[in-house]
């Protein structure tokens, strides 16, 4: 991606419905460039989709948060596989550095969320675990 592709991006991921006259205006190239430049991005897999964020998403789940998580040995696809079973269990990832898996959990309230906490902590194989509550969206 060149420096055009990138501010174009980055006005993307601001808004993803701007329209394209205004992208082109923002970016400083012509609207059928952009229209180009964004089907060239899509089609080699830089640009992956478009998502929409609802305020009931927030209302759905008003306690969510970020659990990294310290795995013993080889046994992070089998807890993996065990935290695809929780419900409150949004997403998974695997990661590098101090922590091997980081989950993110959205509940309904906060002791819902502790004891979300409580059982994923208990899992056999999980060593050591560090959790942050998400305050709000800035982005």
């Amino acid at each position: 991606m060149d420096d055009t592709d990138k501010k174009l991006v980055a006005a993307l991921r601001h808004d993803a419905r701007m329209a394209l006259s205004d992208l082109a205006a923002l970016v400083g190239i012509s609207r059928t460039t952009v229209r180009s430049r964004i089907a060239r991005l899509r089609a080699r897999g830089d640009i992956l989709g478009f998502r929409v964020v609802m305020k009931e998403d927030q209302l759905v789940d008003p306690v969510r948060g970020l659990m990294m998580i310290e795995i013993e040995g080889r046994g992070t696809d089998r807890i993996i596989r065990q935290l695809h079973g929780l419900p409150e269990v949004r997403s998974i990832y695997s990661t590098n550095g101090r922590w091997d898996v980081i989950v993110e959990i959205g509940t309904a309230t906060l002791e819902q969320f502790d004891q979300a906490l409580f059982h994923i902590r208990r899992i056999d194989g999980v060593t050591a675990s560090e959790t942050s509550l998400l305050l709000s969206a800035r982005k």
